[in-house]
């Protein structure tokens, strides 16, 4: 049975996971008012937040360095208050410079959750299958939230206060974590579950650039779907939407909220069939379904973008438990913070690209064809990884 501190650790893993997606993925939505309010294209607006994306990826290698030098559980308390500082300077932004600002250091503070966060739950769940697909939920959660919290807020209150609201719970979880720590309700195990490779030098290289690319594509895609689906809904689904940011953020909520449980799902089919076919066949679904985005309306756009986005997510858990299978056991640790590096790097140039179709056409029919492309050679990638034996169930939930 799992101790008290088993549990808070649970409790406070899945609160960071779906408060740290939830806040990266605010601006998306709140960037539809701030086109109102400071009268600004919204090609120019979306682009504030290329930096604290980019920060996002590369902060997260110095993270998880300090945190192993010095507290995991201290770094999720700063990581909750510095985000709930971080949502207090965008709010007081008076101009697109305050806002690149605050949002570069939301991008330094949310850098610290999966570095941090996901081994920090390994250490004290033992590995537990089930924690881990919890906490993915949550992640998902989060980002499905962010559209109908972030809509409904600004609709209501103002776009300051859809930064305020938020960014006063994730320091209150904050607060109540350091009390949880000082009282020794919370306690953080150093060890790590060992395993061992039994696969030979060239088999683990092959494997790991093969995933390399693939990673970069599965993340590239998220990054540059999630980025735009609210424009994309907000010109193409008019008469659903009327002109209220809140109904874009209650599509939105559907679209990640349907594909939130599907880590689990993934992982019962990556633990029940072998991992290869799992993986290439997620990326030989998605394909198909990114290029009806780029051309659907109504209905059948919806239906398409909840596709792709099931199919991203889905693919997770194979992902890693192939990650970990082609890493040696003593670099695994390394290996999971670079995934987690190329995974959220790749979210300052989706944007940009997102940016650029956007000015450039008004729509963002070609670039869903060009996302439908890389899944394409995505699919052509995967089918060259070689084949191997069933990994640690630990690395089973995805970011």
């Amino acid at each position: 049975m799992a101790s008290r501190s088993d549990r808070l650790t649970l409790v406070f893993a899945a609160a960071g996971h779906a408060l740290m997606h939830m806040l990266t993925a605010f601006f998306f939505v709140i960037v539809l008012t701030l086109e109102v309010d400071w009268q600004l294209p919204y090609h120019e607006l979306i682009g504030l937040w290329t930096l604290g994306a980019l920060l996002v990826g590369v902060c997260a290698l110095p993270a998880g360095w300090i945190a192993d030098r010095w507290s995991a559980p201290g770094m999720m308390i700063v990581m909750f208050a510095g985000m709930g500082l971080a949502c207090g300077i965008c709010a007081l932004a008076g101009g697109p410079d305050g806002m690149l600002a605050g949002l570069a250091l939301l991008g330094v503070f949310a850098a610290i959750y999966h570095p941090v966060g996901i081994p920090w739950l390994v250490r004290n769940s033992g590995a537990s299958g089930k924690a881990l697909g919890i906490n993915g939920i949550f992640g998902g959660i989060g980002v499905a939230a962010a559209g109908l919290v972030a809509g409904t807020i600004s609709d209501t209150f103002g776009w300051r206060a859809a930064f305020v609201v938020p960014g006063l719970v994730s320091f209150a979880t904050g607060i109540a974590m350091y009390a949880c720590l000082r009282s020794g309700r919370i306690t953080d195990s150093r060890a790590l579950r060992d395993g061992g490779d039994d696969l030979r030098r060239n088999t683990l290289v092959r494997g790991f650039l093969i995933l390399l690319f693939t990673m970069f594509a599965l993340g590239f895609v998220y990054q540059a779907s999630q980025s735009a689906f609210p424009k994309l809904f907000d010109q193409r689904l008019d008469e659903w939407t009327g002109s209220g940011t809140a109904a874009v953020g209650a599509l939105i909520t559907i679209v990640y909220g349907v594909a939130a449980v599907m880590q689990l799902i993934g992982g019962y089919l990556a633990d029940r069939f072998p991992l290869k076919p799992v993986y290439v066949g997620s990326f030989l679904v998605l394909t198909p379904l990114l290029a009806l985005v780029a051309a659907a309306q109504g209905m059948p756009l919806i239906v398409a973008a909840t596709g792709s986005v099931l199919l991203s997510t889905a693919a997770l858990p194979a992902e890693n438990m192939l990650l970990a299978r082609y890493t040696p056991q003593k670099h695994q640790g390394l290996v999971f913070g670079l995934k987690f590096v190329l995974a959220f790097g790749t979210a300052p140039v989706a944007i940009w690209f997102v940016a650029k179709m956007h000015a450039a056409s008004g729509d963002f029919a070609g670039l869903f064809v060009m996302l439908a492309g890389l899944a394409g050679l995505a699919v052509a990638a995967a089918m060259l990884l070689p084949v191997a034996g069933q990994p640690p169930k630990a690395a089973m939930a995805g970011p």
